[in-house]
């Protein structure tokens, strides 16, 4: 079993800043891509930010110059820096990763989300 375990999720004003956590701990043998997808009210689950699992990354478009991932490959844990926050990035914040656990199954896992939102 794997969890996915997400913080730093909040209320911020416009303009704002915010960082999200997201440590996987568990059955984990090798984590090949992890990252955050976000979901607003009656929206579909988007990308956010995310390292692919050849290590690159991509980027929304929404978010590029503003958000920025990184990761703690020790620590199994993803980050997500959010400077210049606007109305528009209100959403569940969710964590996603694909790795192989020590059986040797590969298999997607997603956090159980947090909220941000950012409003004055």
């Amino acid at each position: 079993q794997v969890q996915l375990v997400e913080s730093g999720g909040g209320l911020v004003q416009p303009g704002g800043s915010l960082r999200l956590s997201c440590a996987a701990s568990g059955n984990i043998f090798t984590i090949y891509a992890m990252g955050w997808y976000r979901q607003a009210p009656g929206k579909q689950r988007e990308l956010v930010a995310t390292f692919t699992s050849g290590g690159s990354t991509n980027y929304a478009n929404s978010v590029k110059g503003r958000f920025t991932i990184s990761r703690d490959n020790a620590k199994n844990t993803v980050y997500l820096q959010m400077n210049s926050l606007k109305p528009e990035d209100t959403a569940v914040y969710y964590c996603t990763t694909n790795l192989m656990d020590y059986s040797h199954r590969r298999t997607d896992y997603w956090g159980q989300g947090t909220q941000v939102t950012v409003s004055s």
